[in-house]
């Protein structure tokens, strides 16, 4: 029996997200999928592993709502904001009929989890400078539930001109949801828009532990809007999203203490990434660094040079967003330990 005649015709044809990991590498210094760089300790509280987790954990909602500066109301909690991308899809887009809309260069799970549930997708680039195309995202909104915004964006790492948020919600209001990624907001915590969701109705705010929280393998994001859309969510979200184990170390890593944590991390990596730009901007190989809020670099190389390929085969393992950004030598570098940023200024400085 050919199993791949069962298969949705979709499915078929679709190319899994390229994660860090499905990519893979060998090497000692990984420095491609924008982990905080040391991994912090908890222990088990909970013991109750015989018995179905909450299905939406009543401390972690509590701990984060508190966070946020939201109402319980106003959260859902998720295996990553992965999960919270489809969760929205399946809940506002009808497959083969409806779009969801985002701007390259960008996160790559926005198209994969439409792809997935057989949902249309529309681009509309951002300009020169990374922000947003307001007027071609207005001639582009027929058919359209869903508007993808990552900010601090990834993987260029520019923040998106709030003025510009703004613009786009009042654009889309009665047509579209507008979702802004703030998966990397902690290392640009001024810049979140979650205070705006009194005014407007249509805003959605992902968030996630994977980041400042240094929780990546937890898988514990956060979906933050009014009450009507994660009314909307706890129709499609799985049974039991968050393990125990899972629920447990996330409501530990939201007390007091691991805000704190959370806090002294961002502090150390921004003084960190910029001790790492500056030496790399000593590099004659390096073209241009470009600004960041977030836990990481999107660097320009020359051109002739094989950079990305020379680092891999040395062991240190980077991401290539030439394809993505339309660029040679375009190569995003999270930003680790301060062993690790140098073994890759040493590995630059070799390369002739």
């Amino acid at each position: 029996m050919d199993i791949n005649q069962l298969v949705r015709k979709n499915i078929q044809k679709l190319t899994p997200y390229q994660s860090a990991r499905r990519i893979g590498g060998n090497g000692d210094v990984w420095l491609n999928a924008n982990e905080y760089p040391v991994a912090p300790h908890f222990e088990l509280t909970e013991q109750t592993l015989n018995r179905y987790p909450e299905p939406q954990p009543e401390k972690v909602i509590q701990r984060y709502a508190q966070y946020a500066g939201v109402q319980p109301d106003q959260l859902i909690v998720s295996r990553g904001a992965d999960e919270a991308i489809e969760l929205l899809m399946r809940a506002f887009c009808e497959p083969e009929k409806d779009s969801i809309l985002y701007c390259p260069p960008t996160y790559g799970m926005y198209q994969v989890s439409a792809e997935t549930l057989g949902i249309k997708t529309k681009t509309v680039p951002t300009k020169a400078d990374w922000q947003l195309d307001l007027e071609g995202i207005e001639q582009h909104l027929d058919g359209v539930k869903l508007i993808y915004v990552c900010s601090p964006n990834n993987p260029t790492g520019n923040l998106i001109d709030p003025e510009d948020i703004k613009a786009l919600l009042n654009i889309a209001n009665n047509r579209a949801l507008v979702v802004i990624d703030e998966a990397y907001i902690e290392f640009s915590p001024n810049s979140t828009v979650v205070s705006w969701l009194a005014n407007y109705s249509n805003l959605v705010v992902l968030r996630t532990l994977s980041k400042a929280f240094a929780l990546a393998g937890l898988r514990c994001g956060f979906t933050i809007a009014n009450k009507p859309v994660i009314n909307a969510l706890q129709k499609v979200i799985a049974p039991y999203p968050l393990a125990t184990p899972v629920a447990d170390i996330a409501s530990q890593a939201l007390s007091k203490d691991g805000i704190n944590a959370m806090k002294l991390h961002v502090i150390n990596l921004n003084k960190q990434k910029e001790k790492f730009a500056s030496s790399l901007a000593q590099l004659s190989v390096v073209e241009k660094i470009y600004p960041s809020s977030s836990n990481y670099l999107c660097v320009k190389f020359q051109d002739n040079k094989d950079v990305f390929n020379i680092l891999w085969n040395r062991g240190i393992i980077l991401r290539d967003q030439s394809k993505s950004i339309g660029q040679n030598n375009m190569i995003r570098i999270t930003i680790g330990t301060q062993a690790e940023c140098e073994a890759v200024i040493s590995a630059l400085k070799a390369i002739k």
